[in-house]
């Protein structure tokens, strides 16, 4: 709530706490108390799942830790996010994870320094760990009748994310290095160009036919001929050459007659554009919802399923006698 970018003018609802509280009730209890642990437990009590971040022993001092909790609910799911894991106490934040993960290492450009991501994406993705998990453990308890305990950490979601950086080391013996936006296995691929207007775009070219089409935009047919850019690997080892001669050619044509000639012929392109002109885009309209004055993006990017509404993020403690009453307490 009190994570405010400079010069933001918010009370109790910064923007960094919009992002991820649509949908939610806020209830404010003091669990250094008894009174507030007995409310706790009751709620425990009434619950399919209970979801904790918690700094290393802190749930255990609360009386809120999964051992404390079944007492109350012998069929309970309880999803925990940590650090490092349940057996080391150091506090895990996204900034540190990415930095001892490998994620900063290889973000930024080849002479530059290492660059955390402008996103808590470690963060998110340990949700979207949590989730799986949870389904599966709800899943478990629909056919068993037992409860879980389910438990992701911050260090090991970064390892699963690595995906291809981790096998390009662990296959390849390849160390991922800074390259700024370009793949390290594929090539034209995350190069981005500027065009005769000025403008940036980025190549996504993923298949020998692809690339072909591309040179048929560009009139440049003749460097698909020689060998050292007939295939991908090939590409890859001479990639600065190939991104010399593109970017000569790219420069002489206008953005939207590129992007336009790119699409038709199926190659993968777009126009870098800043947060401002996505959500300008038809495809955003969908995925924003809004609440008086309020405006936010949906945590969710699924079609097909029935779109409930979602309640604007709550003030402190906002539903604490709402709730409360609902459970009889």
């Amino acid at each position: 709530r009190s994570w405010k970018g400079a010069g933001e003018k918010s009370e109790d609802l910064s923007a960094y706490f919009c992002s991820c509280n649509w949908g939610k009730k806020s209830v404010a209890i003091d669990l250094d108390t008894n009174s507030g642990k007995k409310i706790i437990q009751k709620l425990i009590a009434q619950s399919d799942i209970v979801i904790a971040s918690y700094k290393p022993g802190d749930a255990e001092k609360l009386g809120v830790s999964y051992e404390q909790s079944i007492h109350f609910n012998k069929q309970l799911i309880y999803g925990q996010i940590t650090g490092y894991g349940s057996s080391n106490d150091r506090v895990g934040y996204d900034a540190v994870i990415q930095a001892e993960s490998g994620f900063m290492e290889m973000n930024g450009e080849k002479n530059g320094p290492p660059i955390k991501m402008p996103v808590a994406l470690i963060d998110v993705l340990a949700g979207h760990q949590l989730k799986e998990g949870l389904l599966l453990a709800l899943l478990k308890k629909e056919k068993t009748g037992v409860g879980s305990f389910v438990e992701v950490s911050l260090i090991q979601t970064a390892m699963a994310s690595l995906v291809n950086q981790a096998t390009n080391w662990l296959v390849a013996k390849k160390l991922p290095t800074r390259q700024g936006s370009s793949h390290p296995n594929i090539a034209p691929y995350g190069d981005v160009f500027e065009t005769r207007d000025g403008k940036s775009i980025l190549l996504a070219v993923g298949t020998n036919k692809q690339f072909k089409d591309l040179l048929s935009i560009l009139q440049a047919n003749a460097i698909a001929a020689l060998p050292e850019y007939a295939t991908n690997e090939s590409r890859v080892v001479n990639r600065s050459a190939l991104n010399d001669m593109l970017s000569r050619a790219i420069a002489k044509i206008e953005s939207a007659e590129f992007l336009s000639m790119l699409h038709l012929s199926k190659v993968p392109a777009g126009l870098v554009q800043n947060v401002r002109e996505l959500f300008e885009m038809p495809e955003a309209k969908e995925m924003l919802i809004e609440s008086g004055s309020l405006i936010g993006v949906k945590g969710l990017a699924v079609s097909g399923l029935s779109n409930r509404s979602l309640t604007p993020p709550p003030m402190f403690g906002q539903h604490t006698d709402e709730i409360l009453m609902r459970v009889h307490l």
